[in-house]
């Protein structure tokens, strides 16, 4: 069968990326757990409590305090992790043979990403503050419709302002790929503004592809790595599986449940704050030694929100996989283009189900190949 030709053809490949993806995920973990039990003892032991009287002899401002506070524990998990850092992001992927980076390279792409994220998260932090101090117990509540509408400017911004900042972007001058991905989108009523490709090769020789925009307008955006390494037939049929997700609707409604996964995350969060406040001799919710406690509880409620999440993802790319069979009717260039791309990103292609249940926003390779042979 096509899942006999597709998976068991590369079987030293396979124990490789069974192995690549299980170091990832046991340090993942182990990283997980250390940094909620590291931050709890922080809390429990007053170190959070000496750390903000320290800065509140110097600085009197609490915003200015709690930017510095942030990035002093910010520093100090850089430090501490940075060993960790190094070998998932650099040396694994080097050793796996996935990475065209130069330690240098690394470290400028990394810094970047750094800049980008302070940008973002320094607003961020500011606007939380001020709900906290502003809207009391109810602070959660006008904090996550600020998120919301900073998600959506987000998406809008992505293709235009940030994904530059990372990669070269061109526009794809092959008519007859442009031709062939115009007559899929034509066929689920979206309009493309464009199709581009990036420079992903510089980083690292996995593969990707990406709609961009909200709305009815598009980007298409697609790795050099796709472009370069597949033929016409392999590459529309990831496009067609990507215009499933719009013929479903999946963006739309996963903005919805997004949201609604959002407020209530919060929402959790400010109660499980509140309650324990008083476990850890707090006074006041806004006491900035105190506010650690919020990752802590974040990081409990993500645990149990996260396998509902991938449970709907899941069912969301079987459907969006279905529609690219039909759309194309090549089924057979679909298991191959998954069976390929799987093991070009060196993605373990029969996880154990447990792993898969609670981690995956996909369904393993072996999984999407055996339900594409359930079509034909």
């Amino acid at each position: 069968s096509l899942i006999d030709h597709f998976i068991n053809i590369y079987p030293l490949k396979i124990m490789d990326a069974k192995k690549y993806n299980n170091i990832k995920l046991t340090i993942g973990i182990i990283k997980g757990v250390l940094t909620f039990v590291l931050i709890l003892l922080f809390v429990s032991f007053g170190y959070s409590s000496g750390l903000d009287n320290f800065l509140s002899d110097y600085i009197e401002n609490s915003y200015l305090r709690l930017i510095v506070f942030s990035a002093i524990l910010g520093f100090a998990g850089s430090i501490l992790f940075f060993p960790v850092k190094y070998y998932v992001e650099y040396y694994l992927e080097h050793k796996y043979k996935l990475s065209n980076q130069t330690v240098y390279s690394w470290l400028k792409e990394d810094f970047k990403g750094f800049l980008v994220g302070i940008s973002i998260g320094l607003p961020i932090l500011m606007i939380f503050y001020f709900s906290l101090n502003y809207f009391e117990a109810l602070w959660w509540l006008p904090f996550s419709i600020i998120m919301f509408i900073i998600s959506v400017l987000l998406a809008k911004i992505l293709p235009v302002v940030i994904l530059p900042i990372f990669y070269k972007i061109e526009q794809v001058n092959d008519d007859e790929l442009k031709q062939r991905i115009l007559n899929l989108t034509d066929g689920v009523g979206m309009k493309v503004e464009d199709i581009f490709t990036f420079d992903m090769s510089k980083n690292t020789k996995k593969a990707n592809a990406a709609f961009t925009g909200l709305g009815r307008t598009k980007k298409i955006i697609l790795a050099d790595t796709l472009v370069g390494n597949y033929n016409y037939d392999e590459i529309e049929t990831v496009i067609a599986h990507e215009l499933g997700h719009h013929k479903h609707k999946h963006i739309l409604k996963n903005i919805f449940i997004s949201t609604i996964f959002s407020f209530l995350t919060f929402f959790l969060i400010a109660a499980l704050y509140d309650i324990s406040l008083s476990w850890f001799g707090f006074e006041s919710r806004t006491e900035i030694a105190a506010l650690p406690l919020l990752t802590v509880w974040a990081m409990l409620i993500g645990l149990v929100l996260t396998p509902v999440s991938n449970i709907i993802s899941r069912k969301f790319e079987y459907q969006a996989d279905e529609y690219a069979v039909r759309a194309t009717s090549k089924p057979e260039d679909f298991v191959r283009t998954l069976s390929r791309l799987n093991e070009q990103n060196m993605g373990d292609e029969d996880p154990h189900h447990l792993v898969e249940w609670f981690f995956y926003s996909h369904p393993s390779v072996k999984r999407r190949i055996s339900f594409i042979e359930s079509l034909k």
